[in-house]
């Protein structure tokens, strides 16, 4: 007898469903991408037990009649596409025709749905992949669908879930997810008789970002928005976009980033805080990962990351998105392209946003990175003043770092860990630390939707309007007082008051004048009158060796002298003497913390950036250094013309703003 056999359906699907269902929240999102493609506009989620006992979805959507309806839970049975050419233009959230099918073969499923059209509509009930019975029925339009008992037939899988409040977390994440891709759409996710999430329609992204993040994250954020036709980078250009009618036209041919990304005062300690959706879908990507991190060199430091909600639009022919059971990893065919469209969008916006970080926010910011953007979903909120939103970044719970639907996948290396809590008031009175009791988790049910889609607009216009304001374009005509304990430069203009860090300005304006004479070999250095002996480990030797070229290029002339020791012979100008050798230490260190493979094959630029950084901060005024007043006003105008007043190469602040409009509330002017 042969060894090979056919396995039966129901081995099949339960296999499938291991690569599509491996949460509740997976379910919800099959579900939720269902109900989207299927035209909704307002979409309800229920859950009991975190998802385990009972998931509900209902849309409004065109539903199915019968015929398709049984049709529906066959494998591979879909919609959305027909041919196998189509698989090279997707404009669908779902087409494998996997997800009902690999849902039904493990849990309990009620499907509801009616078209509008037909006499009769249908429900049907299917257990373990089994159709149990076929109803006619009187519905309105739209599909429901009831999951309950989730994996209840393979005991093993329902072990390896977590605890309620985690798989809720998830789910959480996931519809306020959607909700922030889809603003024009109504979403409700409802736990336990309360309102998780109640996100009514807005006109604008930043009115959604208001409703779900609140106020204080909404101010943290600055608008990007580019635009890359297909034909400036030699590409064809494909045929039209398929779109609903209701949808705004869109070019052909046309890649386009739009989205909201972070001031570099707000910084994380990983990347759960970075949202990236490509065509409205939710992917993780270490290609846009490393762009958007590229588009921050030098403004914050190498060890945190921003915070960026970014959607990529582009034709459905540019992007493969059938390389993962789950959908959550897509292919782009030109790479390179996208890479670089997407770095050059945030970096050239951030040149010309140059925000200024808020001194009382400064105040209030941790020394380190908070490990997320949101706190997980079981946390109460603190109250808000009447009318304003809930704070939305203090009191971040470290156990939040273990959840989101991506965590479980390479979570040092993942995407967006997608943990969006809505915005719930609860009556709790003071500014009180995040608590993990499940029962004071939720507000009312309908505290969420008490801003409306006009207090939204309103709102998102006031935080707009004060951003405007806060940026650094005014520096050259700041007025300074003085000097703080000669470190920092005290200057007045009309929006407020300022305060200057004069080493990391001084480092700023140094960083970028070496890195505009490096690119034109223009580096000005200087012979010294006896060569520098510095002593190095025979490691620090060898790394010396790979990055001399550059620092030959950087202005540093140098070579081994001794089994031992390195002779420097010219150095940049503003190095000498200690300053110096610590500078070369610590290239040659920070080189060395490079593996070998990698190190041999490094970015040049990213060496470049290394060494200038290095040599300015080296080279730059020192803190207690005395400033009259003629080199103060030089500093701040040669600080006004750089493209990154924010911060210095290592990510530190260099101005704080001290607003007008705060100066009055702390004095009870306002």
């Amino acid at each position: 007898m042969g060894r090979i056999r056919v396995l039966p359906d129901h081995v099949a699907n339960q296999i499938a469903a291991g690569e599509v269902v491996d949460r509740p929240a997976s379910v919800v999102k099959e579900l939720l991408e269902n109900a989207l493609d299927a035209g909704a506009t307002r979409i309800r989620v229920e859950v009991e037990a975190g998802g385990r006992r009972l998931i509900r979805v209902v849309d409004d959507g065109h539903g199915m009649n019968r015929d398709d309806a049984l049709l529906a839970f066959e494998r591979h049975a879909t919609s959305k596409l027909r041919t196998a050419d189509e698989l090279l233009s997707i404009a669908t959230l779902g087409f494998r025709g996997e997800a009902l099918p690999s849902i039904a073969s493990v849990a309990r499923v009620t499907l509801e749905t009616a078209t509008g059209d037909e006499p009769a509509d249908t429900r049907m009930e299917i257990a373990g992949g089994k159709i149990l019975h076929v109803d006619d029925a009187a519905l309105p339009r739209g599909t429901t669908i009831t999951v309950a008992d989730l994996f209840f037939n393979t005991p093993a899988r329902r072990k390896f879930l977590r605890a309620e409040s985690t798989e809720l977390s998830h789910v959480t994440a996931l519809v306020t997810h959607y909700a922030l891709v889809h603003p024009e759409k109504h979403f409700e996710l409802l736990s336990a008789s309360h309102t998780l999430v109640a996100a009514p329609p807005v006109a604008r992204t930043a009115e959604r970002i208001y409703q779900v993040f609140g106020k204080d994250t909404l101010a943290q954020l600055l608008p990007v928005a580019a635009e890359l036709p297909l034909e400036r980078v030699g590409l064809p250009a494909p045929p039209p976009w398929k779109q609903d009618p209701d949808e705004p036209k869109r070019e052909p041919g046309t890649l386009r980033v739009t989205g909201f990304y972070s001031k570099p005062e707000l910084q994380k300690l990983n990347r759960n805080s970075i949202y990236i959706f490509v065509n409205k879908r939710l992917i993780r990507d270490r290609l846009l990962l490393h762009a958007i991190t590229e588009a921050y060199r030098n403004i914050i430091p190498p060890t945190s990351y921003p915070v960026v909600l970014l959607f990529l639009e582009m034709p459905p022919e540019e992007v493969d998105v059938n390389v993962h059971p789950a959908k959550t990893e897509v292919r782009f065919r030109q790479q390179n392209v996208i890479h670089d469209f997407v770095r050059d969008s945030l970096r050239n916006a951030l040149m010309r946003a140059r925000p200024a970080a808020g001194f009382l926010a400064a105040l209030d910011a941790a020394p380190t990175a908070s490990p997320s953007l949101m706190p997980p979903a079981l946390s109460p909120l603190p109250s808000a003043p009447q009318g304003e939103p809930a704070p939305s970044g203090e009191g971040l719970a470290p156990a939040a770092m273990d959840s989101g639907p991506f965590s479980d996948l390479e979570p040092s290396e993942g995407a967006a860990d997608f943990r969006l809590t809505p915005k719930p008031v609860p009556p709790v009175p003071g500014r009180l630390p995040f608590a993990a009791a499940a029962e004071v988790l939720l507000a009312e049910s309908n505290t969420a939707a008490a801003d409306g889609p006009a207090d939204a607009a309103r709102a998102t216009a006031r935080v707009e309007a004060e951003q405007a304001v806060a940026h650094l374009n005014h520096l050259a005509s700041l007025r300074p007082l003085g000097q703080l304990r000669e470190s920092f430069i005290l200057a007045t203009g009309e929006d407020g008051l300022w305060i200057i860090d004069q080493h990391v300005a001084h480092e700023r304006v140094l960083f970028e004048k070496i890195l505009r004479d490096r690119k034109v070999e223009r580096i000005q250095r200087q012979r010294l009158l006896m060569p520098l002996l510095v002593e190095l480990k025979p490691w620090q030797l060898v790394v010396f060796a790979q990055i001399a070229e550059e620092l030959e290029r950087s202005g540093f002339e140098a070579e081994p002298f001794g089994p031992h020791t390195l002779a420097v012979k010219a150095a940049p100008v503003g190095l000498e003497g200690a300053a110096l050798e610590r500078m070369l230490t610590q290239v040659i260190e920070q080189s060395g913390e490079t593996p070998d493979e990698a190190r041999q094959s490094q970015d040049l630029t990213a060496l470049r950036t290394r060494i200038a950084a290095s040599i300015a901060c080296h080279s730059a005024i020192k803190v207690n250094t005395p400033l009259d007043p003629q080199r103060m006003e030089w500093l701040l105008a040669e600080l006004a013309k750089t493209e990154h007043p924010t911060s210095c190469p290592h990510g530190r602040p260099i101005a704080l703003h001290y607003s007008w409009k705060e100066i009055q509330r702390a004095f009870h002017r306002i």
